[in-house]
């Protein structure tokens, strides 16, 4: 993970900080003009020399319907990623008409060659990737991932095949089922594919076991998914403020919980979803400010524990 040291001394609360980023990000001047001086918290993709800035998109439940009401929101969404500096979105074909609506909207915001496009299968089927395709609008995608690994004998031969012939510039593998971690372990172990993404959050640490020294291991990057624990972390800390310890590297809830993962140097990004450009906007902020070390990690578990 490549960081800079400046602290975020902010203490807005989540609604304050995501209104006040939101009109920072959204409008096209503004997120021209976001604080470029500023490093970006950023993973290194093992074995490549690409960066791939820490926070990104997941849009599992929030583009699903593929109508205009959707493709706005979406819109602002995009625009607040990519001016706030963020470029890695994941989707999938099983995620309805999320792919026809990310596709929709990158072609007319012209947003191709500025973001890291990742989606997922369910198998090696080529008709179903031509037709991600087709929905995304794309001859190609940067990481495509063979979704919810069940069973260890599972072989990404034709994976790397598609990655050979240009379709894809990366390959990985997917679970957020800890029931499934054996099998995704195995076909880590033995297929060493380039991502691989899995559930993680401060309240949900199991890939911290076997899954995250394994990705280090073969040289996978990490993509953390539901990095909000499907919000149950919200829920623990509603009404709460934010701790005064955590002040100086958070400046929200969401910033919290996503600089404990983006303080694990095996993860490369998380991938929170939303459809909120504001919360997208804050969720951007984890992206900035130093990192929590081991022990402030340790204090960040105790913390929601004991909630």
């Amino acid at each position: 993970m490549t960081v800079n040291t400046s602290g975020v001394t902010s203490n807005l609360s989540r609604r304050e900080f995501s209104a006040l980023s939101a009109a920072a990000f959204l409008p096209p001047a503004a997120a021209a003009q976001t604080d470029a001086a500023e490093p970006l918290i950023s993973g290194t993709i093992p074995g490549t020399g690409e960066n791939l800035p820490a926070v990104g998109l997941g849009t599992a439940s929030v583009f699903n319907n593929d109508d205009e009401q959707t493709r706005r929101a979406a819109a602002q969404v995009l625009k607040t990623l990519v001016g706030g500096g963020g470029r890695l979105i994941d989707t999938a074909s099983s995620y309805g008409g999320a792919e026809s609506v990310l596709g929709s909207v990158i072609a007319t915001e012209a947003l191709r060659d500025k973001v890291f496009l990742a989606t997922k299968l369910e198998a090696p089927d080529a008709a179903e990737l031509q037709r991600s395709l087709e929905r995304l609008r794309m001859e190609k995608v940067d990481l495509l991932q063979l979704h919810n690994v069940t069973d260890p004998r599972q072989s990404l031969a034709q994976f790397k095949a598609w990655k050979a012939q240009g379709l894809c510039r990366y390959i990985g593998i997917t679970s957020t089922y800890h029931g499934e971690f054996a099998a995704l372990a195995t076909v880590l172990g033995r297929e060493k594919p380039d991502f691989v993404q899995v559930d993680y959050s401060l309240d949900n640490r199991k890939a911290q076991e076997r899954i995250l020294p394994l990705a280090a291991e073969v040289g996978a990057a990490v993509l953390t998914a539901l990095p909000f624990g499907r919000g149950r972390l919200f829920r623990a800390v509603r009404g709460k403020q934010l701790p005064d310890w955590a002040q100086d590297f958070a400046a929200s809830w969401a910033q919290f919980f996503l600089k404990y993962l983006l303080g694990d140097e095996r993860v490369t990004a998380v991938i929170p979803g939303t459809s909120d450009a504001a919360h997208m906007a804050d969720n951007l902020g984890a992206m900035r400010g130093y990192l929590p070390g081991a022990q402030e990690r340790q204090r960040m578990v105790s913390f929601v524990s004991n909630l």
